[in-house]
């Protein structure tokens, strides 16, 4: 058998951490920044864990 290749688009989005939980950045700042406060943007800088349901799908991607 070949050896199994992860997906590049997955391995740009995803970070895994040292527990094995796996983040990924926050939506909502690539446009129509202009109605949010700069409060709510600078809240949007951060990472943010994958919810438990997408978990699985996104471990397959990154192979583990």
């Amino acid at each position: 058998m070949p050896k199994v290749k992860t997906k590049s688009g997955a391995k740009k989005r995803f970070l895994r951490t040292g527990s094995g939980k796996i983040m990924r950045n926050q939506v909502g700042v690539r446009h129509n920044l202009r109605k949010k406060t700069t409060k709510s943007k600078r809240a949007l800088t951060n990472k943010t864990l994958v919810c438990r349901a997408d978990h699985d799908n996104v471990n397959k991607m990154l192979n583990n």
